[in-house]
């Protein structure tokens, strides 16, 4: 069975891909959007939080190819930081125009220079449509990152495409940057066990 992830950003789809092949379910092919040989639909997701906007994504996508889609959205959400400059789902966009990723780690880097190193956590959401009667989704604790430190200093060495804030941030626990992390480490880190939970839940219903 092939099911589609509704994104086209390849490093997330390949993070989602690890996820479930430790579930072992060989029968299941996870494709992108970028697999699609077709026009893609724009989606607004103009939600207010995480789960609305998987929730858009996920209907909006099993619409347009009628087949199997889960759609995931998170929100960066900061500590004693003015209700103005809180990114919630906006991570990405500023001023109502969509950053670069170069773009996107020099104002995350301004802003940590401006308040000081900030902690900070991502929340998490998915919504899975399988056919027109059944759709599941979650946005609870287990699919929270763990607290981390979002730094001005970015890493000496790496960049990695898709994820420009990795190179600012740094688990508090290790003191690792997250591009240090070992694999395993990270996971724990960003809540990919929530992911994991959820379908280790939901498979066995379809």
């Amino acid at each position: 069975m092939k099911i589609l992830y509704g994104t086209g950003n390849p490093a997330k789809l390949s993070a989602m891909k690890s996820c479930l092949e430790i579930l072992n379910h060989k029968l299941i092919e996870v494709i992108g959007l970028n697999d699609m040989q077709t026009e893609i639909p724009q989606v607004p997701e103009n939600g207010s939080t995480p789960l609305e906007n998987a929730r858009q994504k996920a209907l909006a996508y099993y619409e347009a190819f009628h087949m199997p889609v889960f759609s995931c959205d998170s929100g960066l959400y900061f500590d004693n930081v003015p209700e103005e400059v809180q990114p919630g789902v906006h991570v990405r966009t500023v001023n109502g125009r969509c950053l670069t990723d170069e773009e996107m780690r020099a104002y995350y880097i301004q802003l940590a220079k401006k308040y000081g190193d900030l902690t900070a956590r991502y929340k998490n959401a998915i919504c899975f449509v399988y056919d027109d009667r059944r759709y599941f989704e979650a946005m609870d604790a287990s699919m929270e990152s763990r607290p981390f430190l979002l730094t001005s200093r970015p890493h000496s060495a790496i960049r990695k495409k898709g994820f420009p804030l990795d190179s600012l941030s740094v688990d508090i626990k290790t003191g690792k940057y997250y591009y240090d992390l070992s694999e395993s480490e990270f996971e724990q880190v960003i809540g990919g066990d929530g992911f994991l939970q959820f379908f280790e839940r939901v498979l066995p219903e379809i």
